[in-house]
C-alpha cells in the first residue's frame, strides 16, 4: 500500500531504518516489493534523474504502481533521488512522488537554504515532504562524481539553522559513507560522534544515510572469478555501525551498489554456465528471486541494536 515518506519515517524512528533503493527495471521493482513484503517492513522505491533518462519517469512510476497491485501487502513509497531544481520542480508537478530529495549540498551553506527553501515551499504547497542533504559525500554514482578532497563531513553547529530555516522533512548527512563500491579505506568507519551530536541538536528528526550498501567481499570475488576486474579491497557499511547510525536517528538509508553486484554477478556467471542460452527472461526471473532474498534479509537486518522484529 502507497503510503506518505512521513508517515513512515515516523513509525520506525529510533526502531528501524527503512531501506531505499534505486530502480531503473521491472526486475528491480518486483523483486524489491516481494522482499519488503515478506519482511513485512516497508520500502522506498528511489528513482534517480539517470533512471529518469534511461527508462522515462512515467514508465518507472507505471511499473511500480502496477506491481503495488500484485503486492498490495508491501508498505511503500515513491521517492525522486538526488534531485535539481528541475527534477524536483517536475516531479512535484506531476503528483506521482511521495517525497523529494533536492541536492544543493555542493553549494556554499546560504545557498543550499536558499534553493532547499524554494523546493520545500513548493512541495509542502502539494502535500509533498523533502529530503535536503547537509554535507558532500565522496565517491561516484549514476553520473555524479565527487572526490575524495570535495567531500566533507555534515558540521553539527549547522545542522540546526539548516532545518529551521528549509522547513525540511529530513536530511541527508555525510558521516563518512560514499557513492558507489569503494566507500571506505583502511581502517575508516562511520563517524558515529557525528551523528551523536547531530542528533542532540536536532531530536526526533529524521535523517538519511546515503551510500549505505554493505559491497560484500564475496559478491566482487564471485564477479572477479566470473570476468570481473573489481578491486577485491572494495568495503561498504559494516552491519554493527549501521545498526547503531539507526538507534541515533538515521530513518532511511540508500541501497543501489548491492543491487548492481548481484545484478553483476548473477550475469556474468549465468551466460559464463550456460553460453548456449541468450534468452533475458532467464537470468531475469534469477535476478528477481535473488534481489527479493537480498531485500528481504536487508529489510530485517535495518533494525536498530537490541529491538526485535516482534516488537516494532
Amino acid at each position: 500500500m502507497r503510503t506518505a515518506t512521513q508517515q513512515l519515517f515516523s513509525k520506525c524512528y529510533g526502531k528501524y531504518a527503512i531501506g531505499a533503493y534505486n530502480v531503473f527495471n521491472a526486475e528491480q521493482v518486483h523483486g524489491i516489493m516481494r522482499g519488503a513484503g515478506n519482511a513485512g517492513l516497508p520500502v522506498l522505491l528511489q528513482i534517480t534523474p539517470v533512471a529518469r533518462n534511461y527508462m522515462s519517469d512515467k514508465v518507472l512510476r507505471s511499473i511500480i504502481d502496477a506491481a503495488s497491485h500484485l503486492y498490495p501487502e508491501t508498505d511503500y513509497a515513491i521517492h525522486l533521488d538526488h534531485g535539481n531544481p528541475e527534477h524536483c520542480k517536475d516531479a512535484i508537478q506531476s503528483g506521482g512522488y511521495d517525497s523529494v530529495m533536492i541536492d544543493a549540498s555542493h553549494e556554499s551553506f546560504m545557498k543550499n537554504i536558499a534553493i532547499t527553501s524554494e523546493i520545500v515551499k513548493m512541495a509542502h504547497d502539494n502535500n509533498m515532504a523533502v529530503e535536503a542533504e547537509l554535507g558532500v559525500l565522496s565517491g561516484m554514482e549514476d553520473d555524479m562524481t565527487v572526490n575524495d578532497d570535495q567531500a566533507r563531513f555534515t558540521q553539527p553547529d549547522q545542522v540546526a539553522e539548516f532545518v529551521e530555516k528549509t522547513r525540511c522533512d529530513s536530511l541527508a548527512i555525510a558521516i563518512g559513507t560514499s557513492h558507489g563500491a569503494y566507500k571506505f579505506k583502511g581502517d575508516q568507519s562511520l563517524r558515529l560522534d557525528i551523528l551523536e551530536k547531530i542528533q542532540k541538536m536536532i531530536p526526533q528528526f529524521p535523517f538519511v544515510l546515503h551510500g549505505a550498501s554493505a559491497v560484500p567481499y564475496n559478491e566482487i570475488r564471485r564477479i572477479n572469478e566470473y570476468g570481473g576486474k573489481l578491486d577485491e579491497d572494495a568495503r561498504g557499511v559494516r552491519l554493527f555501525e549501521l545498526q547503531a547510525a539507526i538507534a541515533s536517528g538515521v530513518c532511511k538509508v540508500n541501497i543501489a551498489t548491492d543491487m548492481r553486484l548481484i545484478w553483476a554477478r548473477l550475469h556474468r556467471e549465468f551466460f559464463k554456465n550456460s553460453p548456449e542460452l541468450f534468452d533475458p527472461i532467464i537470468p531475469g526471473k534469477k535476478y528477481m528471486d535473488e534481489l527479493e532474498k537480498f531485500v528481504s534479509q536487508k529489510c530485517l537486518s535495518l533494525l536498530a541494536k537490541n529491538i526485535k522484529h516482534e516488537t516494532i
